[in-house]
């Protein structure tokens, strides 16, 4: 991976700190906002709930208004909301959010409804319509279901509709559940190709360590989207009411910057943070992209939460993969992990395990163990069939981020 850019405010022990020169100068000046015309807005569990005292709606009402003034500009905005478990518990009179999943689901099913409603009044009180989308990893995983999502979605943003998305928590299973909403953001920005993602939370943005009980944390205003260390510095979960922390955020910030999207994580108690940042303050911080954008196809791909299997890669596959350019071979594969069937994604693994790649299989677990080792010229002897004479065809592999 290239240099890092990690500057944080200037204190009174020394100068801010990073390598400047590997970030683009116009990102340095003004907010990666100003430029963005497709955005996905999310809104964390303890600012739209009040930290849990239900349904902040004024709070809901000084988004819409700061939505409505971008509306205007010509900004099309998606917003991700967390809220309905809260919500819920709040009604049911629950001061702990609930481990096991009937209860979960039962908060959201009766936090929904009052979260819609709220969105939905504020939102018209600008002449603005919204609506709600509730999505499942499943949504996300199955290619067609993926490519309706991302019909309905573009549809409402060309009919100035504000859609209103969450996870759809009344019926997730560990199983197909996202997990998280700063996740479910970061994927519904690479599902619309949208140009930027803002996380609103209740922190200011991300520190070098835990400003709640580290007095010489710092602010980062700007960072490389990926770099390993960030994870680091994000620490622990968040509060009793949101399910995710800052290092949720920081791997959504990853996830958005693999289709080219900026973010910004920021507090969202900032007055006009959003009118702000799209006028080009400097507000939060700001995670920079550079990997160019993935092809649609290879960014659902990148996608997906929940692989069937991996293939073990040897070195002569990994330098073909990574440096070449090339399809991964049977020849190359050394071990076959998991159960899966032919177009399923898998991940491709290096010596030490780890991910540097993913793509759509040709081959069914059973049968790429039978073919692994040996060349494609093998296959039909040894299947009675070629389906494809590579395992993963260049045109279905995405190589991993921190691999490429």
């Amino acid at each position: 991976m290239g240099s890092v850019v990690l500057t944080r405010e200037q204190t009174a022990t020394g100068p801010a700190v990073g390598d400047h020169e590997s970030a683009d100068s116009s990102l340095k000046t003004a907010s990666v906002l100003s430029k963005a015309q497709r955005l996905v807005i999310k809104v964390g569990s303890s600012l739209v709930t009040n930290e849990g005292r239900g349904i902040d709606a004024q709070a809901i009402a000084t988004w819409a208004a700061e939505i409505a003034a971008l509306r205007a500009l010509g900004r099309e905005i998606l917003v991700v909301s967390s809220g309905a478990v809260a919500e819920g518990m709040k009604r049911l009179s629950w001061s702990q959010r609930p481990q096991a999943m009937q209860d979960l689901q039962a908060a959201a099913a009766v936090g929904q409804m009052g979260l819609a409603q709220v969105y939905e009044t504020e939102f018209r009180r600008f002449g603005l319509q919204t609506a709600q989308i509730l999505l499942t990893h499943d949504d996300l995983a199955d290619r067609t279901r993926y490519l309706n999502a991302r019909s309905t979605l573009t549809r409402l943003i060309e009919l100035a509709v504000i859609p209103i998305i969450n996870e759809n928590d009344t019926v997730v299973t560990d199983e197909i559940k996202v997990g998280d909403n700063d996740t479910l953001a970061a994927l519904v920005t690479n599902l619309v190709e949208a140009d930027a993602l803002v996380i609103l939370t209740d922190q200011a943005g991300l520190y070098t360590a835990d400003p709640r009980t580290n007095p010489d944390a710092t602010l980062l205003h700007w960072v490389k989207a990926g770099d390993p260390r960030l994870e680091a510095m994000a620490g622990g979960a968040g509060s009793m009411i949101g399910k995710g922390g800052m290092l949720t955020k920081v791997l959504a910030a990853r996830r958005a910057a693999s289709a080219g999207a900026h973010s910004i994580v920021a507090s969202g108690r900032e007055p006009k943070v959003l009118q702000r940042l799209a006028a080009g303050e400097l507000i939060g911080t700001s995670f920079i992209a550079d990997t160019p954008k993935l092809t649609a196809r290879k960014q659902w791909i990148a996608d997906q939460l929940q692989l069937r299997g991996a293939l073990m890669l040897d070195a002569g596959a990994l330098k073909a993969l990574l440096h070449e350019g090339k399809s991964l071979l049977p020849i190359g594969v050394s071990a076959v992990q998991g159960e899966f069937a032919r177009g399923d994604v898998v991940a491709c693994l290096n010596l030490d395990g780890t991910e540097v790649a993913r793509g759509l299989i040709n081959y069914a677990s059973s049968e790429a163990r039978r073919i692994i080792g040996k060349p494609s010229s093998d296959i039909e002897s040894l299947l009675g069939f070629v389906e494809e004479p590579e395992l993963i065809h260049r045109s279905n592999l995405v190589i991993s981020g921190q691999a490429a």
